[in-house]
């Protein structure tokens, strides 16, 4: 049974509206009551954005909030250019996340439909059900999206198409859709393309860069794709944030320390992480970025080993960097605090530019160039310190392709 919080919050007010001389005291007592059981001692209470929740403690473990619709102004002719109508926020101790609740008309409903789980509360960067695969060359360059279970270890199987031939692109995931930004066709390439996890489908061109680029990272929060760094053909530092609630162009939101390319991207609860790369030269610096402002960037630390051309991944507590050129090695640094990495594993091979997928409970790396391309899917566990396994074949040996999970 799911509880429709809004439809309860409608009825108490229209209620309280219509109340006239009719109404008994009592009855007008529990109007009062239930307003301000939903507005202030441990309900509902609105707020403009995600920005003005208020920190957490102890004291508001358990609360529900509602921030109302987000706005994507174009700086241009400072007008609004997309909205969402908003979202139902929920404080479980250590951070707020989006609370799931039922859109149904009625205020019970026993037959709700549960969509896919979510990730680490305010981000879709780890998933439950699938990963996919998308892109590469052969050596020529595809447009394949492959789809591989996270339940069990299996082979891929080719879901659909994206809208062009491409690699070097960076991955996002919505709970809905899987993204794809950027990348070379030949020829560098601006598209923002999506495709749908519920159905078996091709990816259609929902919106642009701010710049075209190649060799970018992705990061994923609960409303936006992130795209960073990148070849231009210069080397670029530019943080780019495209909405998932309506197909839009991306806008510019900020800058690496240094421009850099050939970057693993990884997404905690509340930050953007990027990481190695080439400057150049080859690099090992850790980078992150909040996803409740602009612009603000900070230097976290070190990978174990510089590197360019590594997988990224995350669970809900840390980030994972793992292969890249020449080296075989599983990077590990936590969320929680900056610090550098430290090397928990192997792949079972040295190679450069895997897709990295997450489920809750383990790492993926797919694909890949060693330099010969690999057809490998390979997973290794978050629980523990350890090397990867080999759990299945994608449909065809590629290396650039770009992951997504659901």
């Amino acid at each position: 049974m799911a509880i429709n919080i809004t439809n309860i919050l409608n009825a108490i007010t229209a209620k309280n509206n219509a109340a006239d001389s009719t109404y008994s005291s009592f009855e007008l007592s529990q109007i009062n009551t239930a307003i301000n059981t939903l507005n202030e001692t441990n309900g509902v209470i609105t707020y403009n954005s995600v920005r003005e929740l208020p920190e957490g403690d102890s004291d508001i473990i358990g609360q529900i909030a509602f921030v109302l619709g987000a706005f994507n102004v174009d700086s241009t002719s400072d007008s609004v250019i997309s909205s969402h109508i908003g979202s139902f926020y929920y404080y479980n101790g250590d951070s707020w996340g989006i609370a799931t609740l039922a859109s149904d008309s009625s205020y019970l409903n026993s037959a709700a439909v549960a969509g896919p789980a979510a990730g680490p509360a305010g981000t879709q960067a780890q998933g439950s059900i699938s990963g996919y695969s998308s892109g590469g060359f052969t050596p020529s360059y595809v447009n394949i999206i492959d789809k591989f279970p996270f339940a069990a270890d299996a082979n891929a199987t080719d879901v659909g198409d994206l809208t062009t031939n491409r690699i070097q692109m960076a991955g996002h995931s919505s709970d809905v859709s899987g993204y794809n930004s950027g990348g070379f066709l030949p020829g560098i390439t601006n598209i923002i393309d999506k495709y749908p996890f519920a159905v078996d489908a091709n990816a259609t061109d929902v919106g642009n860069l701010t710049v075209g680029r190649r060799l970018l990272a992705g990061q994923t929060s609960t409303e936006h794709g992130y795209s960073s760094g990148g070849l231009s053909p210069a080397y670029v530092n530019v943080i780019d944030k495209f909405p998932f609630a309506v197909d839009a162009n991306s806008t510019d939101v900020g800058n690496l320390l240094d421009n850099r390319a050939q970057v693993a991207g990884q997404s905690s609860a509340t930050y953007g992480y990027v990481s190695g790369g080439i400057i150049p030269p080859t690099s090992g610096r850790i980078q992150k970025f909040p996803f409740s402002s602009n612009v603000i960037i900070y230097n976290v630390g070190d990978l174990s080993v510089a590197r360019y051309g590594g997988g990224g991944t995350n669970s809900s507590d840390n980030g994972y960097t793992s292969g890249g050129a020449t080296v075989n090695i599983i990077d590990k640094f936590p969320f929680a605090t900056d610090a550098d990495a430290t090397d928990v594993g192997d792949l079972t091979d040295a190679r450069r530019a895997p897709a990295g997928q997450s489920s809750t409970s383990d790492g993926y790396n797919t694909g890949g160039t060693a330099p010969a391309n690999s057809n490998i899917i390979e997973k290794f566990p978050f629980a523990t310190d350890a090397n990867a396994t080999d759990v299945g074949d994608l449909t065809i040996a590629r290396g650039y392709p770009v992951g997504q999970q659901v």
